[in-house]
Protein backbone atom coordinates (compact mmCIF):
# COMPACT_ATOMS: atom_id res chain seq x y z
CA UNK A 1 0.00 0.00 0.00
CA UNK A 2 1.83 3.34 -1.24
CA UNK A 3 0.40 6.61 1.10
CA UNK A 4 1.47 10.35 0.18
CA UNK A 5 4.91 11.46 1.92
CA UNK A 6 4.44 12.76 5.54
CA UNK A 7 1.42 9.92 6.19
CA UNK A 8 2.26 7.04 8.05
CA UNK A 9 2.53 4.39 6.30
CA UNK A 10 0.18 1.37 7.29
CA UNK A 11 2.45 -2.14 8.79
CA UNK A 12 0.52 -4.97 9.58
CA UNK A 13 1.04 -8.80 8.68
CA UNK A 14 -0.77 -9.10 5.42
CA UNK A 15 0.78 -5.41 4.50
CA UNK A 16 3.28 -3.55 3.34
CA UNK A 17 3.02 0.37 3.50
CA UNK A 18 4.97 2.55 1.19
CA UNK A 19 5.61 6.34 1.68
CA UNK A 20 6.24 8.04 -1.75
CA UNK A 21 5.34 11.00 -3.21
CA UNK A 22 2.05 10.41 -4.78
CA UNK A 23 0.90 13.13 -7.53
CA UNK A 24 -2.89 13.15 -9.02
CA UNK A 25 -2.03 12.11 -12.31
CA UNK A 26 -0.42 8.87 -10.45
CA UNK A 27 -3.89 7.81 -8.90
CA UNK A 28 -6.93 6.13 -10.19
CA UNK A 29 -10.24 5.74 -8.49
CA UNK A 30 -11.93 2.22 -9.41
CA UNK A 31 -15.65 0.99 -7.85
CA UNK A 32 -14.92 4.02 -5.17
CA UNK A 33 -11.06 2.32 -3.94
CA UNK A 34 -7.99 4.69 -5.30
CA UNK A 35 -5.39 2.94 -6.42
CA UNK A 36 -1.82 3.82 -8.31
CA UNK A 37 -1.85 3.96 -12.12
CA UNK A 38 -0.97 1.06 -14.00
CA UNK A 39 2.19 2.76 -15.07
CA UNK A 40 2.94 4.05 -11.74
CA UNK A 41 2.40 0.43 -10.31
CA UNK A 42 4.75 -0.99 -12.67
CA UNK A 43 7.58 1.41 -11.72
CA UNK A 44 6.79 1.21 -8.03
CA UNK A 45 7.35 -2.94 -8.70
CA UNK A 46 10.38 -2.32 -10.36
CA UNK A 47 12.27 -1.60 -6.39
CA UNK A 48 10.67 -5.44 -5.93
CA UNK A 49 10.29 -7.66 -8.64
CA UNK A 50 13.06 -9.37 -10.22
CA UNK A 51 13.61 -9.01 -14.24
CA UNK A 52 11.28 -11.82 -15.02
CA UNK A 53 8.75 -10.96 -12.47
CA UNK A 54 8.58 -7.30 -13.96
CA UNK A 55 8.55 -8.34 -17.42
CA UNK A 56 5.55 -10.64 -17.24
CA UNK A 57 3.63 -7.64 -15.05
CA UNK A 58 4.24 -5.84 -17.99
CA UNK A 59 3.28 -8.44 -20.99
CA UNK A 60 0.03 -8.76 -19.56
CA UNK A 61 -0.28 -4.96 -18.84
CA UNK A 62 -0.04 -5.11 -22.64
CA UNK A 63 -1.35 -8.12 -23.84
CA UNK A 64 -2.91 -7.06 -27.25
CA UNK A 65 -6.26 -8.92 -26.83
CA UNK A 66 -6.70 -6.36 -24.01
CA UNK A 67 -4.83 -3.80 -23.66
CA UNK A 68 -4.40 -1.88 -19.92
CA UNK A 69 -2.82 1.30 -21.12
CA UNK A 70 -0.70 2.05 -23.63
CA UNK A 71 2.91 1.57 -24.45
CA UNK A 72 3.87 5.06 -24.67
CA UNK A 73 2.48 5.86 -21.54
CA UNK A 74 4.77 3.37 -19.96
CA UNK A 75 7.81 4.41 -21.24
CA UNK A 76 7.23 8.21 -20.26
CA UNK A 77 6.68 6.81 -16.55
CA UNK A 78 9.86 4.95 -16.62
CA UNK A 79 11.70 8.21 -18.02
CA UNK A 80 10.53 10.13 -14.96
CA UNK A 81 11.61 7.30 -12.81
CA UNK A 82 15.75 8.37 -13.67
CA UNK A 83 17.27 8.19 -10.54
CA UNK A 84 15.14 5.94 -8.29
CA UNK A 85 15.85 2.48 -7.20
CA UNK A 86 14.58 0.16 -9.73
CA UNK A 87 14.91 2.42 -12.62
CA UNK A 88 17.38 0.76 -14.88
CA UNK A 89 15.73 -2.63 -14.11
CA UNK A 90 12.25 -1.37 -15.26
CA UNK A 91 14.13 0.19 -18.25
CA UNK A 92 15.36 -3.00 -19.11
CA UNK A 93 12.28 -4.66 -18.81
CA UNK A 94 10.67 -1.99 -20.92
CA UNK A 95 13.08 -3.29 -23.71
CA UNK A 96 12.25 -6.84 -22.88
CA UNK A 97 7.73 -6.32 -23.23
CA UNK A 98 5.58 -8.72 -25.50
CA UNK A 99 2.02 -7.24 -25.87
CA UNK A 100 1.87 -11.08 -27.76
CA UNK A 101 2.23 -13.19 -24.20
CA UNK A 102 -0.30 -14.66 -22.62
CA UNK A 103 0.96 -16.37 -19.41
CA UNK A 104 3.77 -15.38 -17.01
CA UNK A 105 5.45 -18.49 -18.07
CA UNK A 106 5.59 -18.13 -21.44
CA UNK A 107 7.23 -14.68 -20.53
CA UNK A 108 9.54 -16.78 -18.12
CA UNK A 109 10.21 -19.31 -21.27
CA UNK A 110 11.24 -16.52 -23.40
CA UNK A 111 13.19 -14.29 -21.41
CA UNK A 112 15.13 -17.77 -20.80
CA UNK A 113 15.67 -18.66 -24.51
CA UNK A 114 16.49 -14.44 -25.73
CA UNK A 115 18.99 -14.71 -22.36
CA UNK A 116 20.80 -17.90 -23.84
CA UNK A 117 21.30 -16.58 -27.15
CA UNK A 118 18.19 -17.23 -29.34
CA UNK A 119 15.34 -15.29 -31.07
CA UNK A 120 13.64 -13.21 -31.53
CA UNK A 121 10.31 -14.91 -31.36
CA UNK A 122 7.17 -14.70 -32.38
CA UNK A 123 4.28 -15.01 -29.38
CA UNK A 124 0.80 -16.62 -29.85
CA UNK A 125 1.73 -17.79 -33.48
CA UNK A 126 -1.23 -19.12 -35.78
CA UNK A 127 -0.67 -22.15 -37.72
CA UNK A 128 -3.21 -22.97 -40.63
CA UNK A 129 -3.31 -25.85 -43.07
CA UNK A 130 -2.77 -25.88 -47.03
CA UNK A 131 -6.73 -24.70 -46.98
CA UNK A 132 -6.18 -21.74 -44.49
CA UNK A 133 -7.97 -24.08 -41.94
CA UNK A 134 -7.10 -23.17 -38.19
CA UNK A 135 -4.79 -25.76 -36.37
CA UNK A 136 -3.22 -24.30 -33.40
CA UNK A 137 -1.97 -21.32 -31.84
CA UNK A 138 1.51 -21.80 -30.51
CA UNK A 139 3.45 -20.07 -27.69
CA UNK A 140 6.59 -19.31 -29.33
CA UNK A 141 7.76 -20.01 -32.88
CA UNK A 142 10.44 -19.07 -35.16
CA UNK A 143 8.64 -18.65 -38.05
CA UNK A 144 11.06 -19.16 -40.77
CA UNK A 145 12.66 -22.16 -38.84
CA UNK A 146 8.94 -23.61 -38.46
CA UNK A 147 9.86 -23.98 -34.91
CA UNK A 148 7.26 -24.42 -32.16
CA UNK A 149 8.18 -23.97 -28.23
CA UNK A 150 5.27 -24.44 -25.79
CA UNK A 151 5.17 -24.23 -22.42
CA UNK A 152 2.58 -27.26 -20.87
CA UNK A 153 1.88 -26.75 -17.20
CA UNK A 154 0.13 -29.28 -14.67
CA UNK A 155 -3.06 -29.29 -16.40
CA UNK A 156 -1.91 -30.89 -19.48
CA UNK A 157 -1.16 -34.03 -17.19
CA UNK A 158 -5.53 -34.20 -17.56
CA UNK A 159 -6.67 -36.96 -19.56
CA UNK A 160 -9.05 -35.08 -21.28
CA UNK A 161 -6.55 -32.23 -21.97
CA UNK A 162 -3.74 -34.89 -22.72
CA UNK A 163 -5.59 -36.56 -25.63
CA UNK A 164 -6.34 -32.97 -27.19
CA UNK A 165 -2.51 -32.29 -26.75
CA UNK A 166 -1.59 -35.64 -28.59
CA UNK A 167 -4.12 -34.83 -31.80
CA UNK A 168 -2.86 -31.15 -31.58
CA UNK A 169 0.86 -32.04 -31.66
CA UNK A 170 0.07 -34.12 -34.20
CA UNK A 171 -1.60 -31.82 -36.59
CA UNK A 172 1.37 -29.07 -35.84
CA UNK A 173 4.11 -32.01 -36.85
CA UNK A 174 2.22 -32.59 -40.12
CA UNK A 175 2.24 -28.88 -41.21
CA UNK A 176 6.33 -29.43 -41.12
CA UNK A 177 6.92 -27.79 -37.60
CA UNK A 178 9.21 -29.16 -34.76
CA UNK A 179 7.17 -29.30 -32.21
CA UNK A 180 9.06 -28.61 -28.54
CA UNK A 181 7.39 -29.33 -25.47
CA UNK A 182 8.40 -27.54 -22.07
CA UNK A 183 7.42 -28.04 -18.50
CA UNK A 184 8.56 -26.72 -15.20
CA UNK A 185 11.55 -28.93 -15.09
CA UNK A 186 13.14 -27.16 -18.08
CA UNK A 187 12.92 -24.02 -16.67
CA UNK A 188 14.59 -24.98 -13.14
CA UNK A 189 17.38 -26.76 -15.40
CA UNK A 190 17.56 -25.27 -19.03
CA UNK A 191 20.36 -27.04 -20.31
CA UNK A 192 18.72 -30.08 -22.29
CA UNK A 193 16.14 -27.58 -23.58
CA UNK A 194 18.62 -25.21 -24.60
CA UNK A 195 20.46 -28.13 -26.46
CA UNK A 196 17.30 -29.34 -27.89
CA UNK A 197 16.15 -26.23 -29.16
CA UNK A 198 19.99 -25.45 -30.87
CA UNK A 199 19.73 -29.39 -32.46
CA UNK A 200 16.48 -28.47 -33.90
CA UNK A 201 17.81 -25.09 -35.50
CA UNK A 202 20.82 -27.16 -37.30
CA UNK A 203 18.40 -29.95 -38.33
CA UNK A 204 16.11 -26.74 -40.10
CA UNK A 205 19.15 -24.67 -41.52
Amino acid sequence: MTVPTGVRAPRREDLVGHQRPLPTEDVVEVAGLRFTSLSRTFCDLAEILDLTALVAVGDRMLWRWAPKLDVSDLERAVKAMAGRRGAKRATRALELLDDGAESPKETELRLLLLAAGFGPFASNVELSDAEGVFVARVDLALPLLRIAIEYEGDHHREPAQWRKDIARRRRIEALGWIYLPVTQADLDDPRRLIADLASAMVVRR
